[in-house]
């Protein structure tokens, strides 16, 4: 079978030392075509609303060195010493007198060079050729959707068009996004259901939104697979951080729907309660958007310091040790499509607080489960881990890789894939 692979989102995470989600799924789906006998992938990206198609022995090899990036093989020297702080507060015997933070929004934009290079990466000429004969385009990552051309280009050269839908959450919960990602993220969904012959989606609460979403807007519903996402080899059974004082851990993006203020109040009560006592609480993520309120608690609260840390480029084996050697891993999401951190944190074995939210009910059915605005329920939980920790959790069978793609390659008609 010949696939048309939107690589558009992958190639724009050149130069990111560390994922989000959605980029691990899209160097997952890459990874699996690339290794699929019966597949010839066609990597190809938008431009101008229009694909065109990338160099496949170019793309080989910028898969393989983006998955020595991510795994931490090849780390920039600012991003180990910054493990490196990390490590050395949380396993101080004492308090630290300050924080370990990464640099704010501010100064993390993209340097002139850095544009220039992921630039060059999108337009050199080399890397694009006119398309090809293809039987199948698969998108997994929301680029080139928010136009239809594209789709519609492909449905009139008789080319099934397989989409992968991660959320809806610009759509029903746009306050929690940046301005125009809602009308933007309306359209993507609106042509995926307008022109694509078939949609994944990574849970059954996406589904029932997706349909919703088609029910409440006349739209056509293709058929839907619900394929839950794998997750990286890093995140089993392994070693620890081994730190005399307690911790927490919270994996994802710094940005409003994460409820991460509300968390970092609880700490701050925390704090006027135990003093030198009070737990560690490290959030790794990226900055994203609406994160002012987390900002101040960061950068001005002197409760805060020494106590609550923050890291964004962490390699998959550091951030391993790290959620082994957390109490529990937290997850209060006020809305969540999947929510890959707190799956990972179950298949490890490790104690998880989350939000009592549909996709941890369907995902994370061991966790113990609190209401994303019950402030006085995650307090008496995280105290509660910080005196005692807590017992192993029960057995739980993770979502992996290969039954995903089983999958998508029966959705498909992918045989023996």
């Amino acid at each position: 079978m010949r696939i048309f692979y939107d690589a558009s989102r992958l190639m724009s995470r050149a130069d990111r030392s560390a994922p989000t989600g959605v980029d691990r799924v899209c160097l997952a789906y890459a990874e699996w075509l690339l290794a699929s006998p019966n597949v010839t992938t066609i990597p190809v990206r938008g431009r101008k609303n229009r694909l065109v198609a990338v160099e496949i022995g170019w793309f080989r090899r910028f898969v393989t060195d983006l998955r020595a990036k991510w795994n931490g093989a090849a780390s920039a020297p600012t991003d180990l010493a910054h493990e490196q702080r990390l490590l050395a507060a949380l396993t101080s015997d004492t308090r630290p007198a300050e924080s370990v933070l990464g640099a704010p929004p501010a100064l993390v934009q993209e340097k002139p060079a850095d544009k220039a290079r992921v630039f060059k990466q999108f337009f050199r000429s080399r890397h694009a050729t006119p398309l090809p004969q293809a039987d199948l385009y698969l998108n997994v990552g929301h680029t080139t959707l928010h136009d239809p051309t594209a789709l519609q280009e492909l449905e009139a050269a008789g080319i099934k068009r397989v989409v992968l839908i991660h959320d809806l959450i610009p759509v029903t919960h746009p306050e929690f996004c940046r301005p125009g990602d809602g009308e933007k993220h309306h359209a993507r969904v609106a042509n995926t259901l307008h022109h694509a012959s078939r949609i994944i989606v990574n849970s059954a609460y996406t589904g029932e939104e997706l349909r919703a979403f088609a029910g409440r807007e006349g739209l056509p519903q293709p058929p839907i697979h619900v394929a839950h996402l794998g997750l990286e080899p890093a995140f089993v059974a392994g070693d620890a951080v081994a730190a005399p004082r307690p911790y927490f851990v919270h994996v994802g993006t710094i940005e409003a729907r994460k409820n991460l203020a509300l968390l970092l109040t609880l700490w701050r009560r925390l704090e006027e309660r135990l003093g030198d006592k009070t737990p560690s609480l490290v959030l790794v993520g990226r900055y994203g958007w609406e994160n002012e309120a987390v900002l101040d608690h960061l950068q001005r609260s002197p409760n805060l310091q020494g106590v609550v840390h923050q890291a964004s480029n962490l390699s998959d084996a550091v951030l391993a040790r790290l959620m082994r050697g957390a109490r529990a891993v937290l997850a209060p999401s006020s809305v969540e499509g999947f929510d890959l951190p707190a799956v990972e944190a179950c298949a490890m074995g490790l104690s998880l607080i989350a939000s009592d939210i549909a996709p941890h009910r369907e995902l994370t059915p061991n966790a113990e489960l609190i209401d994303p605005l019950d402030g006085l329920g995650w307090l008496a939980a995280i105290e509660r881990a910080t005196q005692t920790a807590p017992p192993p959790p029960p057995a739980y069978v993770a979502p992996d890789w290969p039954g995903h793609f089983r999958i998508v390659a029966d959705a498909i008609g992918l045989e023996d894939a």
